[in-house]
């Protein structure tokens, strides 16, 4: 009994001291911020998006699969 009791103290103490150093790790290295994303013109309906969203499709990009495969609209 004495030596589970001693183990769960030692396996408390080893917790407590890895998230300390976990939390200081953490604080020692700032986030770098991202930049702002470019955003694209849906070919189809026109709305903005950002590029990593986007389908592209050559020179084109779409909000979705199906304006994708309806393709550009010609009279704007």
């Amino acid at each position: 009994m004495k030596y589970l009791l001693l183990f769960g103290l030692l396996g408390a103490i080893w917790w407590v001291w890895s998230k300390r150093n976990a939390a200081e790790e953490g604080r020692s290295t700032p986030r770098k911020a991202k930049g702002p994303e470019k955003m694209v013109r849906c070919a189809q309906c026109g709305v903005y998006l950002p590029e990593s969203d986007s389908i592209a499709d050559g020179e084109q990009a779409y909000c979705c699969e199906a304006h994708r495969s309806a393709g550009p609209v010609t009279d704007r």
